[in-house]
């Protein structure tokens, strides 16, 4: 039995053999966005980035976290999709941080969107009384 390369799919198929040696985003169940360049993968969509980076973004700010050689188990992917290299990645406006300074917008903007559901919540109870 022979492995069924990109030339032996129908014109019509889509398959990850397309993208090997490709820079490619996916995103992930829990959210994260990886960013690689695809040099494996297998029937069950477990793919294998080499130089791999976790983008973070929180409005206008984004760090690029380095992961190097990357795993990922294929029933955690949601979405693989190739970057164009003729592009820019990322919105002229877009400013590049540090981990840390991420990590604390992220805390920021989780705890406003926690503040934001007490206040909706609170609102729910004051209209239905």
């Amino acid at each position: 039995m022979s492995w069924a390369g990109p030339d032996n799919f129908p014109a019509t198929s889509t398959s990850l053999a397309d993208n090997l040696d490709k820079k490619l985003l996916v995103i992930l169940r829990d959210g994260r966005r990886i960013i690689g360049i695809l040099r494996s993968f297998d029937q069950f969509a477990n793919v294998v980035l080499e130089g791999a980076v976790e983008r973070s973004i929180v409005e206008e700010l984004y760090c690029d976290l380095p992961l190097g050689l990357y795993i990922i188990r294929g029933e955690n992917v949601v979405l693989i999709g190739e970057l164009d290299l003729e592009k820019e990645e990322l919105p002229a406006f877009m400013v590049a941080v540090t981990h840390a300074e991420i990590k604390q917008a992220q805390k920021v903007e989780k705890d406003g969107e926690e503040h934001n559901k007490v206040d909706h919540k609170v609102q729910n109870v004051t209209t239905n009384k």
